[in-house]
C-alpha cells in the first residue's frame, strides 16, 4: 500500500466515479481502475460497488476512506513541518523562455516539497490576458532593448550592461507590467494591481561554428540563420532585435539548433547562458548587444507560495 493508492481511492470516493477521479488526478480512467483493483487485492476485499451508472463505497470502503484521508493529511503535515510553504502556483510562460526550467522545478521541489507548481506554456500574446483573468498566478516574459542596465543595479548603468529603461524606452511599467517594446508589452485588461519583478538579465550572442572571430557583425542580413518557431520567446526577441535578418532554418529544440550551428550550416542568436551550454560552438559578442531580460509579472502582495516561486526564479 502506498500514498498514491490512498490518494486514488479518496479521489474516487469524493468524486463519485472513476472517470471524474481520473480528471481530478490528471490521469486516465484505466489507470485509476487498475490502482483501485490492485489495492483491493492487497486488502482482500472490495472497496467500491460498481454498476454501469454509479460507484458506491462498500462497508469496507466506508471504513477505509476516512483512515486513508487522515493518512494523506498526516503526510501533508509532515511535509509542512519541513517546508511551511505549500499550495498551488500556476506559472505561465512562452515556449523556449525558461531554458533551465527543469533545474528550477527540481530546486523548488527540494526546498518546498509542499508546493505544487503548474507550468502552462502560452503564446506570448496570451500571457498578459492569462494573468489579468487569474488563470495563472505568475507570468514570465522577456523584453529587449540595446544597452540598458540591470534594473536591480542601484550603482548605475555601464555602457552595454543590463539596466532599467524607462517605460518610454520599451520596458514594462513597474506597476502594471506593460510597456511598448517586448513580450507581454500590450496593455493588460484590468492590469491595476499588477507588479513586475525583474529577474535575470544577460546579453544575446551570435553562436557560430567553432573558431573564427569573437566579435559578431552588427548586420545579420547576409548570414544564414537558424531560429525557433513563431511563438517561441527567443524568436520573438530576436525578431525585434534583428528585423532585417533572414531565417534559413527553424528548429524546435535548443540542442537541434546547436547541432546545425556546430556543423557550420547556420548561425543562431541565443542568450549567452544558452550558448554556453555548447562549448563546441563559438559565442560571438555584439558591439551593442541586445539583452535578454526576464521579468515576472504578478499581483500585488502575492501569497507565500508565489513569493517562494519568485525567489527561485530570481
Amino acid at each position: 500500500m502506498d500514498l498514491r493508492q490512498l490518494a486514488v481511492v479518496v479521489a474516487v470516493a469524493e468524486e463519485g466515479g472513476f472517470t471524474a477521479a481520473a480528471l481530478r488526478l490528471h490521469t486516465v480512467q484505466s489507470t485509476v481502475s487498475t490502482v483501485v483493483r490492485a489495492l483491493e487485492r492487497d486488502l482482500g476485499t472490495p472497496l467500491f460497488h460498481r454498476t454501469t451508472h454509479r460507484v458506491a463505497l462498500t462497508p469496507a470502503g466506508e471504513a477505509f476512506v476516512p483512515a486513508a484521508r487522515a493518512a494523506l493529511e498526516a503526510v501533508e503535515r509532515a511535509r509542512a513541518a519541513i517546508s511551511p510553504v505549500h499550495g498551488r502556483v500556476r506559472l505561465g510562460l512562452a515556449p523556449g523562455l525558461l531554458l533551465d526550467l527543469h533545474r528550477v522545478l527540481a530546486a523548488l521541489r527540494q526546498a518546498h516539497p509542499g508546493l505544487d507548481l503548474e507550468v502552462r506554456q502560452l503564446p506570448a500574446d496570451r500571457l498578459g490576458c492569462a494573468l489579468a483573468e487569474s488563470t495563472v498566478d505568475i507570468v514570465l516574459k522577456v523584453f529587449t532593448r540595446p544597452g540598458f542596465a540591470d534594473p536591480r543595479d542601484t550603482a548605475g548603468a555601464k555602457p552595454g550592461s543590463c539596466g532599467a529603461p524607462s517605460p518610454a524606452e520599451g520596458a514594462p511599467d513597474p506597476r502594471t507590467g506593460t510597456g511598448s517594446g517586448g513580450l507581454g508589452s500590450a496593455s493588460l485588461p484590468g492590469s491595476s494591481g499588477l507588479v513586475t519583478t525583474p529577474l535575470a538579465c544577460e546579453e544575446l550572442v551570435l553562436a557560430t561554428a567553432p573558431g573564427g572571430s569573437r566579435s559578431a557583425p552588427g548586420d545579420l542580413s547576409g548570414l544564414s540563420l537558424v531560429d525557433f518557431p513563431a511563438g517561441w520567446a527567443i524568436r520573438e526577441v530576436v525578431d525585434r532585435a534583428f528585423a532585417d535578418r533572414r531565417v534559413s532554418l527553424e528548429a524546435d529544440d535548443l540542442t537541434a539548433a546547436a547541432s546545425l550551428v556546430r556543423a557550420g550550416l547556420a548561425a543562431c542568436v541565443l542568450p549567452a547562458s544558452a550558448a554556453a551550454r555548447f562549448p563546441e560552438v563559438t559565442a560571438r559578442r555584439f558591439a551593442a548587444p541586445p539583452l535578454w531580460q526576464l521579468a515576472a509579472s504578478h499581483h500585488e502582495e502575492p501569497p507565500a507560495p508565489v513569493v517562494a516561486v519568485l525567489a527561485h526564479l530570481g
